[in-house]
């Protein structure tokens, strides 16, 4: 058997050193957490690590920071950088994606103008305008290393890490590329959900089923005890309904600093969702109560279910520089151990065949890289057979393997597929540049709807159109 591209052989034995590549990694903090991931890993210490950056300056930065830890660790590991992104694919094994196309400038866009229509996004990088509009600079870029994959790297994995997650990934799953997506939202909720209710988190098992940033734990276990009906009492108790949307409680109570940060604390949106479908979710309230049509509908709703404002663009704004070096700085002074983000740990598995079940972003007709034409057990059949979902997967050297967990309740599919609904006339709009696509993607969004008329929704995607044209080519000469 030939080795696999990108494999040195001795003899004959493949020696264990995979290229992953990481495109995209002038980010300040996410790649080099990544890569210090990946070295925590005795077994994947001599691996080549390609860096993969448009822009120089923080291509050059993320270099030295790589280095600085493959050399106070005193590792076997390579490191190379490159601008060339067909260098960086060439012979790679894993090809890591971590990029934000147009940046923050492009974000601002996102964001300001479905303000001035009355519309307010939190983070505006998973659904509604923004999440449409990321989606649509993103998948061509996605297709295009898709193709070139498929040259110098046909048997590589792509682990997908950029917003939309299921819209770039559904967008991939169409190339036949093989593809998984990581997000910590199941790891960070299901943390918080067992510390809620007390109990160790090693000691605990959970199933969570459904979309990206909206997927539900439907099995949640302390031991061989089902704690699901505690959590339901225990964070409906907490965060009850708030007197602006009918409730009789003052908001704002619950658990501030408990166990989640003081920005993020209050849970209202979730544990309201949780009310109506008998199932928790995996994404913040703020970032949750973008994807529904009930929370953002007024001022009064808002400050009822969220009384902390929280906009991720100024975040973002104000992390870049002296903050975010900082933290990197410390990451780099601390010890080299992995974190809990999925993508380390699914390339240990692969390597060694050590097994683990990780919570991927996989299409929902089949495996990654298999065609969707092939008849397959469906992993959640009341979802539709082509979009992308997140549920368990089996990691071993047979590769990700999804698991056919069955129907999800029905109220919970019911809420991910009004999701899934824009999700597929978006990705339709960037494959093939389709405006009234793009159109409709937006004004089938369930908060949008919510807010504003077919003719202003209309008229705020042109305006979004005109303003990220430079980032759209796929729509230039298309009336």
């Amino acid at each position: 058997m030939m080795p696999r591209p990108g494999r040195a052989q001795e003899g004959n034995t493949v020696k264990n050193t995979p290229k992953i590549a990481i495109i995209g990694s002038g980010g300040y903090v996410f790649p080099v957490r990544l890569v210090m991931d990946v070295l925590s890993f005795p077994e994947l210490q001599e691996c080549e690590i390609a860096l993969m950056d448009i822009n120089e300056g923080r291509l050059r930065r993320s270099e030295r920071d790589v280095r600085s830890v493959v050399e106070r660790n005193r590792l076997p590991a390579k490191v190379t950088a490159t601008r060339n992104r067909r260098s960086a694919l060439d012979g790679a094994d894993y090809v890591i994606i971590a990029f934000q196309i147009g940046g923050l400038e492009a974000y601002r866009h996102d964001v300001e103008i479905p303000r001035r229509y009355g519309l307010d996004q939190t983070v505006g990088d998973t659904l509604g305008p923004g999440g449409v509009f990321r989606a649509m600079r993103t998948i061509p870029v996605l297709v295009d290393i898709a193709g070139e994959m498929k040259k110098l790297c046909p048997n590589a994995l792509m682990i997908q890490y950029a917003n939309p997650m299921s819209m770039n990934c559904w967008a991939v799953n169409t190339t036949r590329v093989k593809c998984v997506g990581f997000c910590h939202s199941v790891q960070g909720t299901s943390w918080l959900l067992a510390k809620a209710v007390g109990v160790p988190y090693e000691e605990c098992t959970y199933k969570s089923v459904g979309i990206n940033h909206q997927a539900w734990f439907v099995e949640f276990r302390h031991g061989d005890r089902d704690i699901l009906p505690e959590i339901r009492q225990v964070m409906g108790a907490r965060y009850p309904t708030p007197r602006a949307a009918g409730g009789k409680a003052k908001t704002g109570t619950g658990c501030k600093g408990e166990y989640i940060d003081d920005i993020y604390w209050p849970e209202h949106v979730r544990t309201e969702i949780m009310r109506m479908t008998g199932y928790f979710h995996t994404e913040s309230s703020h970032h949750g109560s973008e994807y529904t049509p009930w929370f953002r509908k007024s001022r009064a709703l808002i400050k009822g279910y969220m009384p902390v404002r929280w906009d991720y663009y100024q975040i973002c704004r104000g992390y870049e520089g002296r903050k975010a070096r900082k933290e990197t700085e410390n990451l780099l002074a601390g010890p080299l151990k992995c974190s809990a983000e999925y993508g380390a740990p699914l390339i240990h598995s692969l390597e060694t065949g050590t097994p683990r079940v990780v919570h991927g972003n996989v299409p929902n007709w089949g495996p990654p890289g298999t065609s969707p034409t092939v008849p397959a057990s469906l992993a959640i059949p009341n979802l539709p057979a082509n979009c992308c979902v997140e549920v368990p997967c089996l990691v071993n050297k047979g590769g990700v393997q999804p698991t056919a967990t069955g129907p999800l309740p029905t109220a919970c599919a019911a809420v991910n597929r009004s999701m899934i609904n824009v999700q597929e006339l978006a990705v339709e709009a960037a494959l093939t540049g389709n405006r009234e696509k793009a159109v409709q993607a937006v004004s089938v969004d369930p908060l949008t709807g919510a807010l504003m008329t077919l003719p202003r929704i209309r008229r705020m995607v042109e305006e979004m159109l005109r303003a990220e044209a430079k980032w759209l080519p796929q729509f230039r000469g298309k009336s």
